[in-house]
């Protein structure tokens, strides 16, 4: 029994389990794993989606979404729609772009890009490109996960304090997104898009932005025009070169001002107007076409002219006296078959504000009474040259002296001006004039007269008869030379008594007044007397001017007093 009592089993024993320090490493790891879960969890945002028509420049896992330079987001992947029109990129944005993320965004990427206006994303050259989210006024937008991103960026950014306008113009020229806008030289704005008609038909419209403080002095009668290349021109002052800046010269651009501008006062202007928001406004082709657009107060007038009218189109210059009233507005080309005649029809439109300073304001119908009085007095129509260099013409109204008064015609509700040929084509047709009278002249029974006029002159002269006449006339001449001689030698010693009988007839008649003094009454022999002494005294002054007239010409014995 005692073997079988040492046989049996020994009672088990239990010890408590001591912490080893193995355990430490993956309790760490395991904590650390549920915070870096958690902070990935509470930081991760939402993942958006957004399409570009390409992915140049774009990278999986490197290329992040920033906005004033602060990261908001990382690319997850790149891939091709199923269309292949465009690329889907899926961003995973973190928490703090949640409440950002509105239909409101927008998204472009930035690479290096020159526009001709500026140069801009150059640091990506070294650093890659990114994308950037521009959010908008996202407090009133709407959650939405997918987006079209800009193949541009926008000219105007969220937070940019200006307002937005609009253009409208025939034709768009080398203007284009980021085209500058220039308030008296300095840079305004700039252009954001422009819309093409619908069907190609009606104006472009051009959308510009226009920042602060710039946006202020916007009126309603303020006038945009294009400043795009340069300009040469011909005017008062000799050549014109007109150049904006060299930025408005590669890229296109817009000036705008109040071309009625008031002048410099120490007061502010008190009729400040704010121009609302998409106001439009029209885009002129240059600062001259925004100037004639100020006028308003038009008078349509209407001329035929007969001569040549190369170099004259709409935008001519309309002139009185060398100085613009007005612009043509159209030319052409009317046949009249029952006349049978050709002539070119000119329209105009005429400013008389332009030079004319009215004390109160005329309406049309007076305007075009005034007209009519000047057509009256002989107002004519001539196309003449602007610039002999390019071959531009105008129209130049001028008054012409006419015997018959003028009555002015009408055509419907518009004045027709008479015309006459100026420029080369009135000395083209004074010259034709002059040449018809000439040609009608008998110049061949003319020549043939005078050749036989001077056939016979030269016979006369070589005659006898006439030798004979010269020679008694050489003999006459030598004569009468002689005369001459003898008489002026015969007259000089009467020519020397002359002075000294005028001084003896002047004595006589002081001895006679003498005479006359001491001889008083009123008897016949006093009256007699004094008659003599009249007498005597007219010839005292006859022989002094006789005297006279012979010292200075003594040749007037022979050939008489001329």
């Amino acid at each position: 029994m005692s073997q079988n009592n040492n046989n049996q089993a020994p009672f088990a024993t239990s010890r408590k389990i001591k912490f080893s320090l193995v355990w430490v490493v993956p309790i760490l790891v395991a904590i650390l794993a549920i915070y870096l879960g958690w902070k990935a969890i509470a930081n991760s945002g939402p993942t958006i989606t957004v399409s570009f028509e390409t992915a140049d420049g774009i990278v999986s896992g490197q290329t992040q979404v920033k906005s004033k330079s602060v990261v908001l987001g990382t690319v997850k992947s790149v891939s091709l729609s199923k269309d292949m029109s465009h690329v889907d990129v899926q961003i995973a944005m973190t928490s703090r772009a949640s409440s950002i993320i509105t239909s409101n965004a927008r998204f472009w990427v930035v690479r290096p890009r020159f526009n001709g206006a500026s140069i801009s994303g150059l640091e990506t050259l070294i650093s890659g490109a990114y994308i950037t989210l521009d959010p908008g006024d996202y407090k009133v937008g709407r959650r939405q996960r997918y987006f079209v991103g800009l193949e541009a960026p926008p000219g105007v950014r969220s937070g940019q304090p200006g307002t937005s306008y609009v253009l409208a113009t025939d034709n768009l020229g080398s203007l284009g997104e980021g085209a500058p806008i220039f308030y008296r030289d300095t840079v305004a704005g700039e252009v954001l898009s422009y819309d093409m008609p619908a069907g190609g038909v009606g104006p472009i419209l051009l959308h510009v932005f226009i920042k602060k403080p710039y946006d202020t002095y916007l009126r309603p009668d303020s006038a945009f025009w294009n400043v795009s290349g340069i300009k040469f021109g011909f005017g008062a002052t000799g050549l014109n070169v007109e150049l904006q800046s060299i930025q408005a010269l590669m890229s296109g651009g817009v000036a705008f001002d109040e071309l009625d501008r008031p002048t410099v006062t120490d007061k502010a202007p008190s009729n400040k107007v704010v121009v609302p928001t998409n106001t439009k406004f029209t885009l002129y082709s240059d600062r001259d076409a925004a100037e004639n657009a100020r006028f308003r107060d038009n008078v349509p007038l209407v001329t035929y002219v007969a001569s040549s009218v190369k170099g004259l189109g709409k935008g001519s210059r309309v002139t009185l006296f060398g100085l613009q009233i007005g612009t043509v507005k159209d030319v052409a080309l009317i046949i009249d078959r029952k006349a049978k005649q050709t002539r070119a029809k000119i329209t105009m439109d005429i400013q008389p504000n332009r030079v004319f300073a009215f004390s109160k304001k005329y309406d049309s119908a007076t305007l075009a009474l005034i007209t009519k009085s000047l057509v009256a007095n002989g107002m004519k129509a001539s196309v003449a040259s602007d610039n002999f260099l390019f071959g531009s013409s105008l129209i130049s109204l001028n008054f012409v002296d006419s015997k018959t008064p003028i009555v002015p015609q009408m055509e419907g509700d518009t004045l027709v001006i008479p015309s006459q040929a100026g420029g080369m084509d009135g000395i083209m047709a004074s010259m034709s004039t002059v040449a018809s009278k000439i040609a009608a002249m008998p110049l061949d029974q003319m020549g043939q007269n005078l050749n036989s006029l001077l056939a016979h002159t030269d016979d006369k002269l070589n005659s006898p008869d006439v030798a004979k006449t010269l020679k008694a006339m050489r003999q006459t001449m030598q004569n009468m030379s002689d005369l001459s001689k003898k008489l002026n030698n015969g007259a000089t010693p009467l020519l020397k008594q002359l002075p000294e009988m005028s001084r003896q007839l002047d004595d006589t008649l002081k001895n006679a007044n003498k005479l006359l003094a001491s001889y008083g009454g009123n008897t016949d022999f006093h009256r007699n007397l004094q008659g003599m002494i009249v007498q005597l005294s007219e010839t005292a002054r006859s022989l002094r001017f006789l005297s006279d007239f012979m010292t200075q010409h003594p040749s007037a014995l022979i050939t008489g007093r001329k």
